[in-house]
This record gives C-alpha cells, sequence and structure tokens, in this order.
C-alpha cells in the first residue's frame, strides 16, 4: 500500500481542527507545565552548589519525563481513533507508559554504546579529554586536537549522521505501535516495517521540522525578549527570562503536538486494515 505524505498531512490538519479542544490539555500539561514547574521550583536551575543535581531537580525531572511521555501517549491515541475520549486517551497514556519507556532505555542504552565507542576512540587517537572537561565554558583553554582524532571524529560523524536519520525516519511510528498494537522489543521491526519505502521522505520532513520548530522558537524568544524587557524595565530580568521561557514553551509545545498527531495519523496510514479493526473491536478503541 502506497502512503502518500501529502494524505497525511491533510488527515493531521482535520484532526487538528476537529480535536483541538481535547488535544490542548494535553499539550498544556505535558509540554507547557514542565516548563513553568522549572520555573517555580528551580529559578536558578537545577543544580546544587557543587555542580550536582538536587533533590528538587531530580524531582522536577522525573515529573517533566512522566508528564511528557504521558501526553505523547494520549495525543496519539485521541489522533489515533475518532471515537477516543480523553479519559480513555489519559488511561491509555499511564497505562503504556512503562512499555514506552523500556524501549526509551533500549535506545537510550544504544546511544550511550554510541557515544562511549567515540570518547575511547577519542582517547585512543591522543584527544586530552580530561583537560577539556576542566575548561568550565571557557573555549580558550580548549586542548588542541591532534590531526588523528580530527580524522576519527569526521568519519566517525560521517557514518553516525546518516545512520541517525535513517533510525529516525524508520523507528518513528515505535510509540504508535506500542499504544495500538501492545508490543514490546517487537515494536522496533513493526515500525520499520511499516515505514518501509518512505525513509527519503520522512527524513525530509524531520529535517523541516526541525528547522521551522528551531527558527519559531529562537524567533518567539527574541521578539517575546525584547518585548518584555522593554515593558518590565532592566530591573526585572528574571521575570523577562521566565515570561520568555513560557511563550518558548506554548510553541515547542503547539509544534510537538502537530508532530504527534501526524505521527498517529502515520501510523493509522500504514497500519491500514489492523487499525481499522482495533478502532472497531467492541465499539472502541482498545487503548
Amino acid at each position: 500500500m502506497t502512503v502518500r505524505i501529502g494524505s497525511v498531512w491533510d488527515s493531521t490538519q482535520q484532526v487538528l481542527a476537529g480535536r483541538a479542544a481535547m488535544l490542548i490539555p494535553f499539550a498544556a500539561i505535558g509540554f507547557v507545565l514542565p516548563s513553568l514547574l522549572q520555573l517555580l521550583v528551580l529559578p536558578q536551575g537545577g543544580a546544587s552548589s557543587a555542580g550536582n543535581v538536587s533533590g528538587p531537580g531530580l524531582v522536577v525531572t522525573i515529573v517533566s519525563l512522566v508528564l511528557g511521555v504521558w501526553a505523547q501517549l494520549g495525543i496519539m491515541a485521541l489522533a489515533t481513533h475518532p471515537a477516543t475520549t480523553s479519559a480513555e486517551a489519559s488511561r491509555a497514556g499511564f497505562r503504556r507508559f512503562f512499555p514506552v519507556m523500556g524501549l526509551a532505555l533500549a535506545i537510550g542504552f544504544v546511544v550511550a554504546l554510541l557515544v562511549l565507542v567515540f570518547i575511547i576512540g577519542m582517547v585512543v587517537f591522543g584527544f586530552d579529554f580530561a583537560a577539556a572537561m576542566a575548561v568550565n565554558g571557557d573555549p580558550s583553554r580548549m586542548p588542541p586536537m591532534p590531526g588523528a582524532a580530527a580524522i576519527f571524529a569526521t568519519i566517525y560523524f560521517l557514518v553516525a549522521l546518516p545512520l541517525a536519520l535513517w533510525l529516525v525516519a524508520r523507528l518513528m511510528l515505535t510509540y504508535a505501535v506500542v499504544l495500538n498494537e501492545r508490543r514490546g522489543l517487537g515494536a522496533f521491526r513493526r515500525s520499520i516495517a511499516l515505514t518501509r519505502g518512505m525513509t527519503w521522505r520522512l527524513i525530509g520532513m524531520t529535517l523541516l521540522f526541525l528547522i521551522v520548530l528551531s527558527v519559531s522558537v529562537f524567533a518567539v524568544q527574541g521578539v517575546t525578549g525584547a518585548v518584555f524587557r522593554l515593558i518590565l524595565g532592566p530591573d526585572m530580568l528574571w521575570l523577562v527570562l521566565a515570561l520568555t521561557t513560557l511563550a518558548s514553551a506554548v510553541v515547542s509545545a503547539a509544534f510537538m503536538t502537530l508532530a504527534y498527531v501526524f505521527i498517529a495519523r502515520l501510523y493509522v496510514a500504514t497500519a491500514g486494515e489492523q487499525a481499522l479493526r482495533q478502532d472497531g473491536q467492541n465499539g472502541s478503541p482498545q487503548l
């Protein structure tokens, strides 16, 4: 079955227009509330005076993680099945939280291995990581990079970047599969199967999304920062930063909602009859 990205995008727009009132609470709680918690609980950041993560910082991080994953799954549930209510989507988000976190840990483990390979390679080729860690943000103190280490880093990134883009495209539906098909590690294989023949189109969509997101957030930060500074004055710098951060979080939440609705509609388009069967069983979605 050939899936047209244009049709998926049209379907995404229809969901956003028809279910906005149900999507907004999930986006607000999952993507905006964590920024508010950061501002209220940790106005100076989450690190202690010794440079370690503080207790409140750890709590805020865990709460933000839980809310973010719950919101992702809830938004995808609402966008996947038109009969899903907000209560059902919320329950689905919590019910599938641990399977999703298990897959996220598996991905994180692989990423950590890749980073470790890079670090070991750089050390083998003569780069002084201990001196690099001691610069404390001062570029002038950065140790010189040996030529062999520079060549290794270049080759490594030339290989790793295309692989990362391929994985992002082919594993894009992993969470949607976990949500709707109750799979574990098999969700990776299922996502790769569903996205077969769409790699380059999904890579292009991902890059375009990241570019538009970055430009929009930077623009909002610049404009709102300047406006709030003019209104509040230089003596209220913390409030200016807080309001600017909040405005950026709202913009990011809008884009993240768009992304997860798109992923859900892409899953429906690629899963085809299976998704429809799940939608129709017992008159309600199996979430």
